[in-house]
């Protein structure tokens, strides 16, 4: 992410054009419901609380929204194995922010760098249902991964 996104001030209701290009990462773990993969940015926090193992698993099928967040596998989880070597990024997608999270000190996570905002997204055209749990996913403004960010509409 550049500076100038760090910098700019989301609201909810903003729509965004995300993207993060594809990186290569490898399958350590796989079940028939999902595979996991070695995350390639984040580093593991050695002073957490949280033991985060540095990895991060998908579902090999959607989710019951039929969505199952911004980063995708390719090829899709439902093909790969253990030991296989898959890419893993977020394709250009339009995105909804449906709540904002500030962490002041940032929060901890299990991983490096700590965030401090992080905003809470749906794709563009799908209805929010502020009842539903676990609705959405969740794009850290401090990440190490290079998601790139653009406003689009704001409401």
């Amino acid at each position: 992410m550049g500076e100038g996104t760090r910098r700019q001030s989301f609201r909810i209701g903003d729509v965004l054009r995300v993207s993060c290009p594809a990186v290569r990462a490898r399958v350590v773990h796989a079940t028939r419901f999902d595979v996991t993969i070695e995350w390639p940015w984040a580093r593991i926090d050695p002073e957490s609380e949280i033991r985060w193992n540095g990895l991060r698993g998908f579902p090999r099928t959607e989710g019951a929204h039929g969505w199952s967040g911004l980063f995708r596998t390719g090829p899709e989880p439902g093909r790969l194995e253990i030991g296989d070597s898959c890419l893993v990024g977020i394709p250009e997608s339009l995105v909804r922010i449906t709540d904002i999270g500030l962490h002041d000190p940032p929060a901890d996570v299990g991983w490096l760098p700590r965030p401090h905002t992080m905003l809470i997204v749906l794709p563009a055209d799908r209805p929010h249902e502020p009842d539903a749990e676990e609705e959405g996913d969740t794009i850290d403004l401090d990440s190490a991964a290079p998601i790139r960010i653009e406003l689009i509409a704001r409401s």
